[in-house]
């Protein structure tokens, strides 16, 4: 009923009553309207409400946690990338890196500036940090003016704020006053100071649950080693006895094997020598008659060699003969040939004594016949 009274957009004065409830880890409150008591002039502008929307659509999306960021790059060994924006002419570093401590070796910090009093280089900064792939992205400032406080209630800003994908962290100096990007911001810290000692706290508070799991889980191991190692102990006791059975019973096994197996070749060993020594008889036996044999074979094959000797000698002495007589033969043919040429050169001198050439020539002839006759006989 008064929900069909109120208009949107509108200020009302409300009487009713506050009524928590607690869920979990959180504590939820509700304010029960009884009555509307007036209804206002407007004074809230659309700027506010602009700024009551983003906090709306921050509320909605949830925040990034911090802690749960640092615990799995620790748990897997990895820095947590940082990207501290500061002034051009900040001097805040150093208080941040006091807070930081001992922690620093779990985050990759890298410093920016810009003038962080003027919105629009701000957003630039955010713009180009975006492209970094960062884990955390902080505003810091040490402080200043009330006035240049009114950069970090920038709409533009904020509504970029809210969308980045990094953890955003706010350390802008002023305990008292709460900007929108204070509201905004996934985390808040007051001083730059505080900023790095919140970092220096999650980070020790990690390392000691890591160190006090990594006791306990070795403590369980431990536990479980013993436990298992005793039962493997007994186990293998149990079968290093079955085993010595075994053992005992194999020996004495094995020792009945050899006996029989000695016995064994011990027969088999004087019936090999018994057949060693008839072999042994045989074989001489053998070799004398192969000796015998070979000696009438050397005796045959010396007479058969001086019958080939007396043979040959006899062919030998039939071819001589037989050259001879060829070669007589065909010198007696020659002579007579040579007999009637110089019969026929005779007549020719005869016939023509004039002619001293055929003389010389004839006379040539017979030296050489003779030479030939000479050298055949």
């Amino acid at each position: 009923m008064l929900r069909s009274k109120i208009t949107n957009n509108e200020v009302y004065t409300l009487r009713g009553f506050i009524e928590k409830s607690i869920k979990n880890s959180s504590i939820e409150l509700r304010f029960v309207v009884d009555e509307i008591v007036q209804q206002e002039e407007r004074s809230i502008s659309e700027e506010e409400l602009e700024r009551y929307a983003l906090i709306q659509k921050k509320l909605e999306s949830g925040s990034k946690n911090l802690e749960t960021l640092i615990r799995d790059k620790m748990l897997k060994d990895e820095k947590v990338r940082v990207a501290n924006i500061y002034g051009n002419n900040a001097i805040v570093q150093k208080d941040f890196f006091e807070g930081l401590d001992v922690s620093q070796k779990y985050f990759d910090i890298s410093d920016h500036s810009c003038n962080i009093t003027s919105s629009m280089a701000i957003i630039s900064k955010l713009k180009e940090i975006s492209a970094l792939d960062y884990d955390i992205v902080a505003l810091v400032r040490g402080g200043g003016d009330r006035h240049s406080m009114e950069t970090f209630n920038d709409l533009s800003l904020s509504e970029l704020f809210i969308t980045m994908k990094p953890v955003t962290v706010t350390a802008i100096g002023h305990t008292v006053d709460e900007t929108l990007l204070d509201k905004l911001a996934d985390k808040r810290f007051h001083l730059p100071h505080d900023y790095g000692a919140g970092l220096h706290t999650i980070a020790e508070k990690l390392s000691h649950e890591r160190s006090n799991s990594r006791a306990l889980l070795i403590d369980e191991v431990k536990k479980d080693i013993t436990k298992q190692f005793s039962e493997q102990v007994e186990t293998l006791e149990k079968q290093l006895k079955k085993k010595n059975e075994e053992f005992t019973e194999a020996q004495k096994t094995y020792k009945e094997q050899v006996e029989n197996y000695n016995k064994t070749f011990t027969d088999q060993l004087k019936v090999r020598n018994e057949e060693f020594q008839k072999l042994q008889l045989s074989s001489g036996k053998q070799l004398e008659d192969l000796q015998k044999n070979f000696q009438e074979q050397q005796k045959q094959r010396q007479a058969e060699m001086e019958s080939y000797k007396k043979e040959i000698a006899v062919l030998h002495e039939k071819n001589v003969r037989s050259a001879i007589n060829e070669s007589t033969a065909s010198l007696k043919g020659n002579l007579e040939t040579l007999e009637k040429e110089n019969v026929r050169l005779n007549q020719e001198v005869q016939s023509s004594k004039t002619d001293h050439t055929k003389i010389i020539i004839a006379f040539l002839v017979a030296l050489v016949i003779g030479f030939i006759l000479a050298k055949f006989i």
